[in-house]
């Protein structure tokens, strides 16, 4: 007995397996006693499941498994719920074995000794012995019982206990849910998996950071919870992780091929009902990403697409699904390319402001200009913005180049102001993260105050996409405010995007500039023709000035003062110039006669 005692115990010393220690320690009972056979089973939630039983059928181990504890539940079942041994010595005829004894019998049991193993007053687990003859336990076998229930409850405490850490290592204290270490655990057995038909959605919470300042950390951690509440309501808890911060993510298993996209309508449904969170009503809203493991995809690979797709999503589909595909990869890279090539080109000096003039169409008279963005490349060219657009979705690049090209156009306007030259007004493109920055107006006031330049002479232009971008009331307020301080606002590209006249009613602007794509139309016949005249009468009504952009041709000139537009840039005129060529511009074809108000009011 103390061989058997000591192999055991230092089998629960290094931390083998529960399901190998009971193994193992029924493995040698059956040996020591050939004429008995061992089982044990684990209580949990009122219900058995097998741990160990080397000598028993495994039909008969499962069919005994989730098996409900009771008074009349065979001799484990019953030692179980009354948490006493029990001692049945006769199976056929004993009621508590009525309901079982068919599945028992046939392998030629007759008898059953059962002993609860308790851990204080709760039942852990039973420890059976099977005879095949119609008898109760001998004193040996007692003796041995006792050991054996004692070296059980050693076990599956210890287990216990390595599962409660293991639940504090691999559990979110947050939310309840899979931590990230688990997700990485999950992903380890994923890969020596032979299963290649799973796929895998990154979650990520929107605006969490908006909660936070807004409303406190006790809302955003209250939103959190909500989310993965539901997300779990949504999806399979054990699949579904919190990595951190506001990213969840899930791995599916579904099919031949788990349908992401549904899952992911599924969990963004789910997500978006309003949710009270620490005593504030908050709207949740999230952006999931999603791939698919191609046959040679390692989980690393799939997480890394997952992780392009999310970003994509985020950037350019906020709020809906965006799944990975062929190419996503390489946009974003060349993404990341031209974010790095316009930090460093921002560190080194190399970002200037250009500027297009924008004329009289009668008279050829300069009016203003355009302040264009152009980079200087380490080998001496000039590139526009349309080489570099990508870096300029980024929030933090584009408030960076807005900065530059405000220092740079206050000074270059303040010169020619010093110069005497005839200058009116000059053009400022603004972002949409330039809106969101929060400080907006007051960048504006103060690099143009830091020069000495008065604001008549700034016109702030947006395009269509930021004007109205996804529904985003934060541009309209700023557009109000800046022009109820006087600035005036120029909706450019109009007709490439979503903008309505409708929404000129509710959000004013003061300059509509008309797209090349029209310009480009104005041949006999073509609707573009219809359509800008069309405008040019109601902006006329709104007191809405047009500039009609892209201008290559005689013809188009002509076509554009004979609908009533009277102002326009483009090549035929000339392209973006420097700042010294600028004030040339002026000096020469410069607008003395009248001032610059009167030119922009009549359109001439």
């Amino acid at each position: 007995m103390l061989t058997l005692q000591n192999a055991i115990l230092e089998m629960i010393a290094k931390g083998e397996p529960v399901s190998a220690v009971v193994h193992e320690l029924c493995t040698r009972v059956e040996a020591a006693i050939p004429w008995t056979v061992c089982s044990v089973l684990t209580v949990k939630d009122g219900r058995m499941h097998p741990l160990a039983g080397p000598s028993l059928p495994p039909a008969y181990s499962q069919a005994i498994d989730n098996m409900a504890i009771g008074p009349l539940a065979g001799s484990c079942g019953t030692a179980a719920y009354h948490g006493v041994p029990v001692t049945v010595t006769d199976i056929e005829n004993d009621a508590r074995w009525q309901d079982f004894k068919a599945m028992v019998m046939p392998l030629g049991f007759k008898a059953c000794w059962s002993t609860p193993i308790m851990s204080g007053d709760r039942v852990l687990a039973t420890f059976a012995f099977y005879f095949r003859e119609r008898r109760g336990p001998s004193q040996l076998e007692r003796d041995i019982v006792d050991a054996c229930v004692h070296l059980c409850a050693i076990a599956l405490e210890r287990n216990e206990r390595a599962l409660e850490r293991e639940a504090l290592t691999y559990t979110d204290a947050l939310t309840g849910l899979p931590n990230r270490a688990r997700f990485n655990e999950v992903l380890k057995q994923q890969h020596r998996s032979a299963d290649r038909s799973w796929g895998m959605l990154l979650v990520d919470v929107d605006n969490l950071k908006l909660v936070n300042d807004t409303f406190g950390h006790g809302a955003g951690d209250a939103l959190i919870q909500v989310v993965a509440r539901r997300m779990a309501a949504t999806m399979p808890t054990e699949t579904t992780f919190r990595l951190g911060g506001d990213e969840f993510a899930v791995i599916l298993h579904d099919g031949p091929e788990p349908d992401l996209a549904a899952k992911a309508e599924d969990i963004l449904r789910e997500i978006k009902r309003p949710a009270q969170c620490d005593s504030h009503v908050i709207f949740p809203a999230a952006t999931v990403g999603g791939a698919i493991a191609a046959i040679d995809d390692t989980p690393d690979q799939v997480r890394h697409n997952a992780d392009v797709a999310l970003y994509h999503g985020k950037e350019r589909n906020r709020g809906q699904y965006s799944a990975y595909h062929a190419g996503l990869g390489t946009a974003l890279t060349r993404r990341f390319r031209a974010i790095r090539d316009v930090s460093v080109a921002l560190a080194q000096n190399r970002i200037d402001a250009h500027y297009q003039p924008i004329l009289r169409l009668d008279t050829r008279e300069v009016v203003g200009f355009e302040a264009l963005c152009r980079m200087t490349t380490h080998t001496g060219d000039v590139v526009s913005a349309a080489n570099f657009h990508d870096a300029t979705l980024d929030a933090q690049v584009a408030s960076e180049l807005t900065e530059r090209m405000l220092s740079h156009v206050a000074a270059d306007v303040r010169r020619w102001l010093d110069m005497g030259l005839p200058f009116q007004h000059v053009g400022i493109n603004l972002s949409a993260a330039d809106f969101h920055a929060g400080d907006l107006q007051e960048r504006l006031y103060s690099a143009f105050a830091a020069s000495g330049v008065p604001l008549k002479h700034v016109i702030i232009e947006v395009t269509e996409s930021v004007y109205l971008g996804q529904g985003d009331h934060v541009v309209a307020s700023e557009i109000k405010a800046m022009r109820s301080k006087g600035l005036r606002v120029a909706l450019d590209d109009f007709g490439t995007g979503f903008a309505s006249l409708t929404h000129l009613l509710t959000v004013p602007v003061d300059i509509i500039k008309i797209d090349k794509s029209f310009v480009d139309r104005l041949v006999p016949g073509d609707a573009g023709a219809v359509i800008i005249e069309g405008l040019m009468g109601i902006a006329e009504k709104l007191g809405i000035r047009v500039v009609a952009e892209g201008i290559e041709t005689e013809m188009q000139a002509e076509h554009l003062r004979a609908l009533g537009c009277m102002l326009g840039q483009g090549y035929l005129f000339h392209k973006a110039v420097d700042r010294h060529s600028a004030a040339w511009l002026l000096q020469e074809f410069g607008q003395c006669q009248a001032p610059e108000e009167q030119a922009m009011s009549r359109q001439a």
